[in-house]
């Protein structure tokens, strides 16, 4: 979730929020005689007038109060929802027993993403979106004080907590959208990676929070207790959301990631401006279709997330059968992958206008490094490498998030995390089958090796014909453009 927004419920316009920055408010700069602002404050308000060059400090985004009401926010959500997550993998448990169940429950939490993030984004698009972030927030904290309800007076069973999984998906599908670009109205464009890197420490923080808080709410208050207390997050989020206040808009439009030739411009417009008329779903994946740097950041995170980000599989079988390493050695590694996860994401919230070039380049430096560990001979040499290779892939992913929701025009944002999240949804779904599958027919090495040079191949083979296509359609200097070679003077020869 992200909180942010410029409009109350109701839609009016709020004040925007300014950073702590001791910028001077409309009284200072109209009365020379009121109070002179102190050194620092006035290096900040020069900072900012020049447009922020060389701020590159990855916590800048908290400067602005919204954004650090919003973290806190996000904080408490996070630790009730994973919360939640882990007593429900329990609960499925106790009642029938099969780890199968288990899967399923997740899957039928998973697949509303999959069927109806279209329609959820177009909803995001159309809606006001503090309202609809508030109001979703709402009804997902009532579906988990219903079965805190059901589990308390023991009348939940699997048919009714299937249902609830599934509701729950489908509400995501519009909050999750609505969340994560309110979120990013709280600050201005060049700081929207340190925006999402800290929304990942805060999701990390809250997971580990959430995870370890669930054994303890089971064991002293019951199962219950634990969806209750995520219900109470819920409604701690949608209380703080009409109180958020965005930044100007004129900092946040246009999102300036990627500056263009006039005539390459003008061309991108007409045919953004013939798909963006309606404001359904089929303008949304038609948009998404036809904007090349959001096909090719798609290609570059599912190609990643089928054949490169499931280490809980590929290295956990690595380590334990092929290392000898066992389950202990596999918690050190994944121990190591989430230090070098909060790593790069510290490293990310320096950026300030990410591309699709450099999301493709970390990835495949991600990629290259899987290879290596996916033939190291030994478990001292797989701790050395997957440490940057997780700070590779952390940046990568944070780089990648920013250009999804910052590329797109504002009013189509909430349909492109709508087409984003059912593609992000399929390839959640097949990757670990099909990774499965190569690991029985190569083993754990081959699926790390082969993973790794089918990411490598496409990035590279994607960017010479992207460098190709760039030589083909440069325009060949003009007869006028061509410079004259000097005549030689013919009046001094003999």
């Amino acid at each position: 979730m992200d909180v942010t927004g410029a409009t109350d419920v109701t839609g009016a316009t709020d004040v925007t929020d300014t950073p702590d920055t001791g910028t001077p408010n409309a009284t200072d700069t109209a009365h020379p005689t009121g109070p002179t602002p102190r050194p620092g404050r006035l290096r900040a308000l020069a900072r900012r007038k020049a447009g922020g060059g060389g701020d590159h400090a990855p916590w800048r985004s908290l400067r602005y109060r919204s954004m650090r009401w919003w973290s806190v926010a996000n904080l408490v959500s996070n630790a009730g929802t994973w919360m939640q997550l882990t007593v429900q993998n329990l609960l499925v448990l106790q009642l029938t027993g099969s780890a199968a169940a288990t899967g399923l429950s997740l899957s039928v939490q998973a697949a509303p993403g999959l069927l109806m993030g279209l329609l959820g984004g177009a909803a995001v698009d159309r809606w006001p979106r503090k309202l609809t972030a508030a109001v979703s927030q709402a009804v997902l904290g009532l579906i988990a004080f219903t079965t805190a309800a059901l589990v308390a007076f023991d009348m939940l069973n699997v048919p009714m907590l299937m249902t609830l999984a599934a509701v729950t998906g489908l509400i995501a599908t519009i909050d999750s959208p609505a969340c994560a670009l309110l979120g990013n109205d709280l600050v201005p464009t060049k700081d929207v990676p340190s925006a999402i890197a800290v929304g990942s420490l805060v999701h990390s923080v809250g997971r580990l929070a959430g995870t370890a808080l669930a054994g303890a709410v089971v064991a002293f208050l019951g199962t219950g207790a634990a969806y209750a207390a995520n219900g109470v997050s819920f409604l701690f989020v949608a209380a703080v959301i009409p109180f958020l206040r965005p930044v100007a808009k004129e900092l946040r439009e246009p999102s300036g990631q990627e500056v263009q030739a006039p005539a390459k411009a003008a061309s991108r417009d007409r045919r953004a401006q013939r798909t963006e008329r309606g404001t359904g779903a089929r303008e949304g994946f038609v948009f998404f279709l036809r904007r090349p740097r959001l096909v090719a950041l798609a290609v570059i995170t599912g190609l990643s997330a089928i054949f490169g980000r499931n280490y809980q599989l590929t290295l956990a079988v690595l380590v334990t059968t092929t290392l000898h390493g066992g389950a202990g050695a596999f918690g050190t590694v994944s121990s190591v992958l989430a230090v070098g996860g909060i790593v790069g994401a510290v490293l990310a919230a320096r950026l300030r206008s990410p591309s699709v070039r450099m999301v493709g380049a970390l990835a495949a430096a991600g990629a290259l490094l899987q290879i290596v560990v996916g033939l190291s001979p030994s478990f001292a040499m797989v701790l050395v490498l997957v440490l940057p290779m997780a700070i590779a892939e952390s940046i990568s992913d944070t780089a990648g998030t920013t250009v999804l929701q910052t590329d797109p025009p504002a009013h189509m944002r909430g349909r492109v995390l709508g087409v984003w999240r059912s593609a992000s949804t399929a390839w959640g779904l097949a990757g670990p089958p099909l990774l499965g599958l190569l690991m029985e027919l190569a083993g754990a090495r081959g699926a790390l090796v082969a993973g790794g040079l089918v990411i490598v191949a496409v990035i590279a083979g994607g960017a010479l014909l992207r460098k190709r296509r760039e030589v083909a359609v440069s325009p060949l200097p003009s007869v006028a453009e061509t410079p004259l070679l000097p005549r030689p003077d013919l009046s001094t020869a003999a």
